[in-house]
């Protein structure tokens, strides 16, 4: 890991498009602001956490289960299909 010290108002640069800046300073925390591309994601790290655990958890989806709604899906367009005949 990489540690910086900065001071209110300073920013550190990453790659060419990335910099984050000292914003204020309080007791219990401090606020930094980042600016970054539009297609680089930034998220606070107890949210990345969570969006990560949740694909995880997608992706342990059984097949079987996924199916079973698919045909659910299916028979249900199907009657919604009929009923505007």
């Amino acid at each position: 890991m990489l540690v910086f010290t900065r001071k209110l108002n300073q920013a550190i640069v990453i790659g060419d498009g990335i910099e984050i800046r000292v914003l204020r300073v309080g007791r219990d925390s401090v606020r930094i602001g980042v600016t970054a591309p539009s297609e680089v994601r930034v998220h606070r790290k107890e949210i990345y956490d969570i969006v990560g655990a949740a694909n995880i958890s997608a992706a342990a989806t059984r097949p079987a289960k996924v199916e079973r709604v698919a045909e659910r899906l299916r028979a249900r367009l199907a009657n919604n299909t009929q009923d505007r005949s």
